[in-house]
């Protein structure tokens, strides 16, 4: 189950929920989109288009060298005394390329994207179909949602039911916006909401249905609209992996010329820990990201080592404050997709 909290605009993590859509058709699985907000069919139909082979390395071969030239002038900007520090690893293997790489320019083909089963979630439809009922002790959105990936996991084999006709595959499940007022929920709009418990409820009904079936499920949450901090914690630890999305629209930030090269910064709350009672911490915090041409790009925060010529004095307390293991960083390890 990862939860991903939305960013101020929800321009950013609207694309990784399509990355994650993407990926799972291009690996031949089952798709269940589910939203309150916009038609899924809408948001199939806005997958970025895959770059199958080695067609990537054609159409990335500008952004990579854009890429490199930048990491060798920061590589001569940095001072000497750090040019010998040990480099960190982005990741375990650097030989072998994990996932696909996508052109968030071009839309994905209509052949490809109905190559695989898609299910469909859009909640108005669903209320208007049968008058609202009450399950699970939750609101019937969640209650109607719940239902639907459980029929779905139940009907397709994804339970282990029918393991000889079915080839083992995994259920993709996408859910955008949970907990907005768009799906019958208050906890966005009050300290002390009416129902704050119906969101729990539903994660952990969701996280059940999940350990025994053979499916992976992304959520976006408007995190930075619920006001009460013990929902966000119980969220978060009926929850897998946690990432949030901090944009630099609107902020003092986007001026800054200490984050002129990003657009915003990727907080990874929670990761994953198997066979442990307690959930793993990332040791790398300072990440950032930012939008290119055709690439949504995570980095590790590499700031400009000179404080001197390039950064106002009233900016010199937050790079030393941030700046962190990142400033030492040599290069700029980064994650593509």
């Amino acid at each position: 189950l990862v939860f991903t909290e939305e960013d101020k605009y929800n321009l950013y993590s609207n694309l990784l929920f399509k990355y994650f859509l993407a990926e799972g058709i291009v690996c031949g699985h089952d798709l269940f989109v589910a939203s309150a907000k916009e038609h899924p069919d809408n948001i199939l139909k806005e997958l970025p288009a895959p770059l199958l082979d080695d067609t990537y390395r054609k159409e990335l071969g500008d952004e990579a060298a854009a890429v490199k030239s930048e990491d060798f002038q920061d590589s001569m900007k940095i001072a000497w005394r750090y040019q010998n520090l040990p480099k960190m690893e982005a990741s375990p293997t650097t030989h072998t390329k994990f996932g696909h790489y996508y052109d968030i320019s071009k839309k994905m083909s209509a052949e490809l994207c109905q190559s695989v089963k898609q299910h469909s979630f859009y909640l108005h439809e669903e209320l208007s179909l049968e008058p609202e009922t009450r399950a699970w002790n939750m609101n019937s959105g969640y209650a109607r949602l719940l239902q639907s990936i459980q029929r779905i996991i139940s009907q397709e084999g994804f339970d282990g039911s029918d393991p000889q006709k079915k080839t083992r595959t995994i259920l993709r499940i996408g859910i955008q916006s949970l907990g907005s007022i768009l799906w019958g929920d208050d906890v966005c709009c009050s300290d002390t909401p009416e129902d704050p418990h119906s969101l729990t409820k539903f994660l952990y009904v969701l996280r059940g249905l999940l350990r025994k079936s053979l499916s992976a499920c992304i959520i976006t949450v408007p995190a930075h609209l619920i006001q009460n901090k013990a929902i966000m914690e119980r969220v978060t630890n009926l929850s897998d992996t946690v990432v949030g999305l901090e944009s630099f629209i609107g902020s003092e930030r986007e001026t800054n010329p200490l984050y002129k090269d990003y657009h915003g910064l990727v907080h990874v709350h929670q990761i994953p820990r198997l066979n442990s009672l307690i959930c793993d911490v990332s040791d790398t915090k300072d990440l950032a990201f930012r939008l290119k041409r055709k690439l949504f790009s995570i980095e590790r925060l590499h700031l400009p080592p000179d404080l001197s010529d390039t950064v106002s004095r009233a900016s010199k307390p937050e790079l030393a404050g941030c700046a962190g293991r990142g400033a030492l960083a040599m290069g700029k390890r980064h994650l593509d997709f």
